[in-house]
């Protein structure tokens, strides 16, 4: 008897009017912290807004402190997306646990997010968006 795992095939979908996807730049600062440190800083942010979900904000890998993040063996899939893996950060302990994760070679759709890694709010102590001076008027 054969013990040979038969390769699952991935559904892969197209963001459309049913599942819109829309990613722009945020066009602010935005600082991640945790444990009185910043885990990320940038002005290079990305906003990604996906069908009825709250705006997911993307950090270029270049603005995260990969230093104090661990990799962790947690992955998922997004038939929208592609594959997800996840890092953890050890000096939230436990709460942060896969606080974040990135697309490595995400779906041609949504390739602008490559090399950028989203954190789960509730993970991190604050995520932080320097909306600058607004008036109204």
């Amino acid at each position: 008897m054969s013990s040979h795992a038969t390769p699952v095939s991935k559904t892969v979908r197209i963001p459309g009017p049913d599942h819109p996807i829309t990613i722009e730049r945020t066009g602010s600062r935005v600082v991640v912290t945790l444990a009185g440190q910043i885990i990320a800083e940038t002005h290079d942010a990305l906003t990604l807004l996906e069908a009825g979900y709250p705006a997911v904000l993307y950090i270029p890998r270049k603005d995260v402190d990969m230093t104090l993040l661990e990799s962790s063996s947690h992955t998922t899939y997004c038939p929208y997306k592609g594959d997800c893996t996840y890092y953890s950060i050890p000096s939230g302990g436990e709460r942060s646990v896969n606080a974040a994760w990135v697309y490595e070679n995400p779906f041609d759709a949504v390739a602008v997010i490559k090399a950028h890694l989203a954190f789960y709010p509730d993970r991190v102590d604050a995520i932080e968006v320097d909306m600058g001076a607004v008036v109204l008027r």
